[in-house]
C-alpha cells in the first residue's frame, strides 16, 4: 500500500532547467473494484492545486475518475470508450457542464496515477509494443484532449533492497502526433522516474527503494 510524495516539475528544455510546479501527495492500494489511486497537489507556496481520485476495475480500465484543479472538475469512466462530464465550481448545480465522450482506451493528466494507470492496461511483455489512444485534462482548467501514444516495455532491471529484489520496468514512450519521446520507470505501483516527476519520499514499504531513483 504505497503512499509518498512526489515533486512536479516542468520538462527540461535546452538552456532551461526544470521549474518546480509544485507536490503531489498520494496514496493507492488495491481495493474491491481493482486498484485506487488518491492524490492532492500542492503549489510551491503551500497552497491546494488539485486532487485526483482513480479507480480501476479488475481489467484496469478506469472505472471512476475524479479530477478537480483550477476551479473546474473532471467526472468520467469507461462507457463504450471513455466518458465524462466537465464542471465549473462557479457552477454546482452543472447547468452548463459539458459531456464528452471518445472511443479512447483510457485517460492521461500530469498525475503519476495515469502513467501506472495506462502501463496496467497495457500488461506489456518484454519488448512488446503497442498504440493506445488516450484523453488527456491539461491543468489548469482541465481542458480535454485526445491523442495517441506508442508504448513499448523496454526492459526489466532486478534491484537489490533492503526488502529484497525489486523489479523495475523500462518504458518507451512516444506522441504519435509530435514524435516526442520519454522513457518511464516503474515498480509495480510507483513512477520510480519520469520527464517532469521525482519521487520525492516514499512511506510504505521502508527503505525498498534504490537511491538512485528517489529524490
Amino acid at each position: 500500500m504505497p503512499n509518498g510524495r512526489y515533486s512536479l516539475h516542468t520538462s527540461a528544455t535546452p538552456g532551461h532547467d526544470h521549474v518546480l510546479l509544485g507536490e503531489e501527495r498520494f496514496s493507492c492500494a488495491p481495493g474491491p473494484a481493482g486498484w485506487r489511486y488518491v492524490s492532492k497537489t500542492y503549489g510551491p507556496d503551500g497552497s491546494t492545486l488539485g486532487t485526483v481520485d482513480l479507480t480501476l476495475d479488475s481489467r484496469c480500465r478506469p472505472l471512476r475518475l475524479e479530477v478537480r484543479a483550477g476551479g473546474w472538475q473532471v467526472r468520467g469512466g469507461a462507457v463504450d470508450g471513455v466518458a465524462w462530464v466537465r464542471t465549473d465550481a462557479a457552477d454546482p448545480a452543472g447547468q452548463h457542464a459539458v459531456e464528452g465522450h471518445d472511443r479512447a482506451h483510457g485517460f492521461a493528466g500530469r498525475s503519476p496515477a495515469f502513467l501506472i494507470a495506462t502501463a496496467r492496461m497495457l500488461r506489456l511483455r518484454e519488448g512488446a509494443s503497442t498504440r493506445v489512444r488516450l484523453v488527456g485534462f491539461s491543468d489548469p482548467v482541465l481542458a480535454p484532449r485526445t491523442f495517441d501514444q506508442g508504448w513499448l516495455l523496454e526492459g526489466t532491471e532486478t534491484h537489490p533492497t533492503d526488502s529484497g529484489p525489486l523489479l523495475v520496468e523500462r518504458y518507451q514512450v512516444s506522441d504519435l502526433e509530435t514524435g516526442e519521446q520519454q522513457t518511464i520507470h516503474l515498480a509495480g505501483d510507483v513512477v520510480l522516474a519520469a520527464p517532469g516527476i521525482e519521487l520525492e519520499e516514499l512511506a510504505s514499504p521502508p527503505n525498498a527503494w534504490p537511491a538512485e531513483f528517489t529524490g
